[in-house]
C-alpha cells in the first residue's frame, strides 16, 4: 500500500489506474468475504467482532497516514471538508457496520446476499444525478448482464422481508451514499486522508456502541486465537479501504463499484477449490459478472483514452 500514500511513489492520477485500483479492491474483497466467514463465527458476538477489526483496520490508515506526512494535512482541512469527512466515517464507517451485522444475526442468508450485491444499482442511480456521471446504452446493458449474473449467484428465491433485511438494506443505502459523498470529496482530499479518518472515525463510534450497549467487555474479552482472525480481517479492510478510495479518486463512482461486484467471482474460485467445484448456476453467474465487469472496465479505459487525457483530471467523467 506504500505506492498510495502521497509523496511516496503515488499511483498516477488517471482513470485507467483507477480501474485497475478497482480490480485490486474487488480481489480483495473477495478473499475477505471468506476470511470474515470463518472470523466471525470465532466471536459470538457480531458487533464486538466488527468493532475489532475496524480497530485493527483504522490503527493500520492511520499510521500509513502518519508516515506519508498527512497527519499535517488533516489538521490543515477547511471546516467543510473536515466535516464531510465526519459525514463519511459516520454513514460509511460506523453506523452502516452495526446495521449489516445486526441484520445478518436475524435475517435469511438468500435475503442479506442479494440485498448486500445490489449496492452497485444504487450508486449508479445516485451518481448520475448528483454527481452528473454518464451512462450510455452500452454501459447500461453491461450492468444489466452484471444484475443478471447476480440473480443467477443470489437468486432471489426464499427472499423474505423482516426487520433483519430492512436493516440490511439500510446499511446497503448507507454505503452507496458514501460512496457518492467521498467522490466528490476526493476531488479535493487524498484517498489516505479520507481512508484513515473514514476508520479512525467510525471506530471511535462503534467503541462508543459497545460502551453504550454494555459490550465493551466482549472486546477485552477476546482471546489469542480471536484476535488472530480479527488482525487478518482488519488487515484485509485496511488493504480494501485504501485501494477502494484510491480507485474512486480516479474513475467514477459508477464504474468502479461495478467492477467491485467481481469480487465475487474471487470467492467463486476460493469456494470452488474448498468444495471441489461449483453448480452451474454457480458458473454462468460468475462468467456473466466478470464478462460485465471488464467490459465495463474496458470502455471506460478506451473512452478515457480515445479523449488523449493524459494525465486524465480525478473527476473524469465515463459514459458509454
Amino acid at each position: 500500500m506504500r505506492n498510495l500514500i502521497p509523496g511516496r511513489g503515488a499511483m498516477p492520477r488517471t482513470l485507467t489506474a483507477g480501474v485497475m485500483l478497482a480490480f485490486v479492491t474487488a480481489s480483495v474483497s473477495g478473499v475477505s468475504i471468506m476470511v470474515n466467514a470463518v472470523g466471525v463465527r470465532q466471536v459470538p458476538d457480531a458487533a464486538v467482532y466488527t468493532t475489532a477489526k475496524n480497530l485493527v483496520a483504522a490503527l493500520v490508515l492511520v499510521g500509513l497516514l502518519g508516515l506519508g506526512g498527512g497527519i499535517g494535512r488533516l489538521r490543515s482541512l477547511d471546516r467543510r471538508s473536515a466535516g464531510w469527512l465526519f459525514a463519511i466515517a459516520i454513514v460509511g464507517g460506523s453506523v452502516p457496520f452495526v446495521l449489516f451485522f445486526s441484520g445478518l444475526a436475524v435475517a435469511s442468508a438468500p435475503s442479506a446476499a442479494f440485498i448486500h450485491k445490489t449496492m452497485f444499482v444504487w450508486v449508479a442511480l445516485l451518481a448520475v444525478p448528483l454527481l452528473g456521471e454518464r451512462l450510455g446504452p452500452i454501459q447500461l446493458a453491461a450492468l444489466g448482464v452484471l444484475l443478471a449474473g447476480q440473480f443467477l449467484l443470489t437468486p432471489p428465491t426464499g427472499v423474505r422481508w423482516g426487520s433483519g433485511e430492512m436493516m440490511i438494506a439500510a446499511a446497503t443505502l448507507l454505503w452507496s451514499i458514501e460512496i457518492v459523498v467521498a467522490r466528490r470529496l476526493l476531488r479535493t482530499v487524498d484517498a489516505a486522508t479520507v481512508g484513515a479518518a473514514r476508520m479512525g472515525i467510525g471506530v471511535v463510534v462503534l467503541l462508543g456502541y459497545l460502551l453504550v450497549t454494555g459490550r465493551i467487555g466482549g472486546l477485552l474479552a477476546l482471546g489469542a486465537a480471536q484476535w488472530s482472525w480479527v488482525v487478518a480481517t482488519g488487515l484485509l479492510l485496511a488493504a480494501y479501504v485504501t485501494t477502494w478510495f484510491a480507485a474512486l479518486q480516479r474513475a467514477p463512482a459508477t464504474i468502479v463499484s461495478a467492477v467491485l461486484v467481481s469480487g465475487a467471482v474471487v470467492t467463486g474460485g476460493l469456494t470452488a477449490l474448498q468444495q471441489g467445484g461449483l453448480p452451474g448456476s454457480s458458473v454462468s453467474g460468475n462468467a456473466l459478472i466478470l464478462l460485465a465487469a471488464l467490459a465495463i472496465g474496458a470502455r471506460a479505459v478506451v473512452q478515457a483514452r480515445s479523449r488523449s487525457l493524459v494525465p486524465e483530471p480525478a473527476d473524469a467523467r465515463a459514459g458509454a
